[in-house]
């Protein structure tokens, strides 16, 4: 008996016309497959079938049949199929339920009704296997995405689901945890799980693969080729917004940080920073998860007042784009997104403009609640990046994004340097760095390192 048996299937979300399955059909027995594909492709849709939110919680209309061990998923109530399929969405801040890690991380052997010394055995083999066991005092909330990110994963490894789904687990994990998450993946592999894991960073993952789909037209594919290296783009940049080439030249010094400590309640994470940027710059700040990146950029934003020191900003907006797009776009569709920046702004600019620029022509009337991570990212980086910055602080960008949207990214950064903007990038996308950053700043640990231009060492 296949794990996962797709037949003819067919999926249309409510209130949308085109199909985002359309004759889909995979029989899947174990090992690990690479789901690959472009961003609206599929993918997302594909892996919420695996547990039934798609018919039951997405509704929509669904035709042709899919089965987990067996049972019919549109037959089959979610509570059945989450016994054997457990999953890992792309947004980890919306999978924690308890506030402290280690009650997270049992929720669901909780629901499972597994006995107590033997839920406390599997919660803390699962926190080792993802390296996090030293977090499981620490209050969610402090987490960083990357530490969400292993969370998320330690909590369906407890329940030793049949079937392991995850949709872009790796977009927000440093090296060590993009390396501590694959080999826990092939660990539950080798101990008889199967594994359909969606990933634009296919790189890390092709060696573990046993399989790889690459998802087209509404259906997955077997892949006999490699796709394009996310790092090189596979169509030409895009112009960048007359919006972003535009902007008034800015002051020499945009912002700086003069000794500042910063951090969560009392609990500080940057330590005495001393740092500045300017017009026309593009830093790139990197380092593990939880080295205080985010902290960082909300710091230099001016959404988390400093513990201590001072920070300064040139007058003219600030553009934040924080890891979680989600909590940015709030209006039914994506040009009205777009719109209230510009209002917002006094631009001129017309939606249309900005979001051609940005790779989101095709999403303008689509609600941004509907779409895929990455075309939910292009529509972010629009609404916030519309009627020109004087400092784009963007974090994590890329994250579920395919080479095309990349390269809009790429476009539309150089467009506001060039324009005297200033851009702070926390990432760790070391391509991305290497294409666009003319400083590299390192964290570790709550202090700052200045490690020049990457672009020239790159040379």
């Amino acid at each position: 008996m296949s794990v996962l048996s797709l037949s003819r299937l067919s999926y249309s979300y409510p209130d949308q016309s085109g199909r985002a399955l359309d004759g889909a059909g995979l029989e899947l027995d174990g090992g690990l497959t690479l789901l690959t594909g472009a961003s609206g492709s599929g993918k997302s849709t594909l892996l919420r079938v695996c547990n039934g939110l798609i018919p039951h919680f997405h509704g929509g209309v669904i035709g042709g049949v899919a089965r987990v061990m067996g049972r019919e998923v549109a037959l089959t109530p979610t509570r059945e199929l989450a016994r054997d399929v457990g999953f890992v969405f792309q947004d980890p801040e919306l999978q924690a339920v308890y506030a402290t890690v280690e009650r997270d991380a049992a929720f669901g052997l909780e629901n499972l009704g597994v006995p107590r010394p033997e839920m406390l055995r599997r919660v803390e083999e699962a926190l080792e296997t993802c390296g996090i066991a030293h977090l499981r005092g620490r209050a969610v909330a402090t987490l960083s995405g990357g530490e969400r990110q292993r969370l998320a994963l330690a909590g369906v490894l407890a329940m030793r689901p049949r079937l392991l789904v995850l949709d872009e687990p790796l977009s927000q994990l440093d090296p060590e945890g993009a390396s501590a998450l694959l080999a826990a993946l092939g660990r539950a592999v080798r101990g008889g799980t199967a594994v359909l894991l969606a990933e634009h960073r296919q790189a890390l993952a092709r060696p573990l693969a046993q399989r790889v789909l690459r998802m087209h037209g509404g259906r997955p594919h077997d892949a006999t080729a490699p796709e394009p290296s996310p790092g090189t783009p596979a169509v030409a940049a895009p112009a960048a917004p007359a919006l972003l080439r535009n902007l008034p030249r800015a002051p020499a010094e945009t912002w700086r940080l003069r000794g500042v400590t910063a951090g969560h309640g009392r609990n500080p994470v940057l330590h005495d920073l001393w740092l500045s940027a300017g017009s026309g710059e593009v830093v790139a700040v990197v380092g593990p998860n939880g080295s205080g990146k985010s902290t960082l950029l909300r710091t230099i934003a001016g959404l988390l007042p400093p513990l201590a020191g001072r920070v300064e900003r040139a007058p003219g907006r600030v553009a934040y784009l924080p890891q979680n797009p989600s909590m940015l776009l709030h209006r039914p569709t994506v040009r009205s997104e777009v719109e209230w920046t510009l209002r917002r702004s006094r631009s001129r600019e017309s939606a249309d403009r900005v979001l051609l620029g940005l790779g989101a022509g095709g999403v303008a009337e689509r609600d941004p609640r509907d779409l895929s991570s990455g075309e939910r990212q292009r529509a972010a980086l629009a609404a916030v990046l519309a009627g020109g910055p004087r400092l784009a602080l963007l974090d994590e960008p890329t994250r579920g994004m395919d080479a095309a949207a990349r390269s809009a990214l790429v476009a539309a950064v150089e467009g506001i340097a060039a324009s005297g903007g200033c851009v702070v990038i926390a990432t760790h996308d070391e391509e991305l760095a290497m294409a666009l950053a003319s400083r590299l700043v390192l964290l570790d640990r709550g202090t700052a390192g200045e490690r020049g231009s990457p672009r020239a060492g790159h040379a």
